[in-house]
């Protein structure tokens, strides 16, 4: 007991979530619970946790706004889908999702370390629109590559993988995302990455390689983005390079944003609730209504960022957060002091510290100073 009560469970708190999920989910499957919309709908999910822990690496922990996310994805969506349809008729169906993955990812980590050596010189708005460029520039070229290169177009014609056993694959990626992420940030090397968020000429000052450092968490993220690209392949039929435009790349920055800055679990809950609350409403609002799909959504999203962000709300989050919901349920050890953040009042004791401030001195009565004894020095 002793040894469980040691481990820090928050930082194991996203593998069991995801842990959680993925066994549930493969049970219901291997059932014959799940309906093909629903193994879809997990296709997606997982693609775009993915794509939403990645770019909290850049976003989030590094402090730096990349808005060509998407232009990643769409490398390894492309390129990991060439090498699926070249190799899949001669090595097999899994051979060949393993040898994609790691030619999709290896590449868009490429393309990463090239657009990153130039641009990530740039800070702010300039590196945004650095990005930007990028993911539209990628998308024109493969939109407008030889036909029976990349389809042109009309696409690039792709395998689609068994429904039962993508997801699966997709949550164990999702695993090995969270594991590279969470070992970044935690390690000395993640120290440095969020002080050079927090001040960068101070994070100089100390000798740290700004430059390393931040191509290091560019490579990192443009690598599991071209890794989302070619899971989306292969949940396709068909690639087409319209789907890569930069309103995709917002829509990642958007899931990142609510989830919370630097967040990776309010990432995953965030890309989870976005991707299906808009099935949901592609589903639910048809006919007449499929017009106000875009407008439902944009109000949900609207009511989140108030809500995570309005000053007035602030007590109302603070006392009401998942945070202090659990601490009620859990009986406070005085032994153990955790982060009191600089506020004596927040330190767990037996006796209430207001109790041990007070005195016996009325404000009153005049305050008479003992003799000292004789002899004393």
């Amino acid at each position: 007991m002793s040894k469980l009560k040691s481990i820090k469970w928050k930082h194991y708190v996203n593998y069991i979530l995801v842990g959680i999920a993925a066994v549930v989910f493969t049970a219901l499957s291997f059932a014959g619970e799940l309906n093909s919309s629903t193994l879809v709908l997990l296709e997606k999910v997982t693609i775009a946790v993915m794509l939403a822990v990645s770019l909290s690496l850049v976003v989030g922990f590094l402090g730096e706004l990349s808005l060509g996310h998407a232009g990643f994805m769409c490398v390894g969506a492309y390129l990991g889908g060439k090498a699926a349809v070249l190799l899949q008729p001669s090595l097999g169906e899994w051979p060949a999702l393993v040898i994609s993955l790691l030619v999709g990812g290896a590449v868009a980590a490429v393309f990463g370390v090239i657009i990153g050596l130039p641009a990530l010189r740039l800070r702010g708005d300039y590196l945004a629109i650095v990005t930007l460029a990028f993911g539209e520039i990628v998308r024109t070229v493969f939109m407008n590559a030889d036909e029976d290169l990349f389809g042109g177009t009309l696409g690039l014609s792709t395998p689609r993988f068994d429904k039962h056993y993508l997801f699966i694959i997709a949550f164990v990626l999702v695993l090995l995302c969270l594991w590279v992420s969470q070992n970044i940030i935690r390690s000395k090397h993640g120290r440095a990455i969020t002080a050079i968020r927090d001040n960068e000429i101070a994070a100089k000052a100390t000798g740290i390689n700004v430059t390393k450092y931040k191509l290091v968490v560019f490579t990192v993220s443009s690598f599991f983005a071209g890794i989302a690209g070619v899971l989306y392949s292969y949940s396709n039929t068909t690639v087409q390079s319209d789907v890569f435009d930069y309103n995709y790349s917002i829509a990642i920055l958007v899931m990142v944003v609510l989830g919370g800055m630097g967040n990776l679990t309010g990432s995953i809950i965030a890309a989870t609730v976005i991707i299906s609350a808009q099935v949901f409403l592609q589903t639910g609002l048809t006919g007449d209504l499929a017009v106000l799909q875009n407008v439902v959504y944009a109000l949900i999203t609207i009511v989140v960022v108030i809500y995570n962000n309005a000053p007035s709300l602030k007590g109302f989050r603070d006392k009401y957060n998942l945070g202090n919901l659990v601490k009620k349920f859990r009986k406070p050890d005085p032994a153990s002091v955790h982060d009191d953040e600089a506020k004596w009042d927040r330190v767990p004791t037996k006796i209430d510290m207001d109790e041990v401030l007070s005195t016996d001195i009325q404000p009153s009565s005049p305050f008479t100073p003992d003799k000292p004894d004789k002899g004393a020095n």
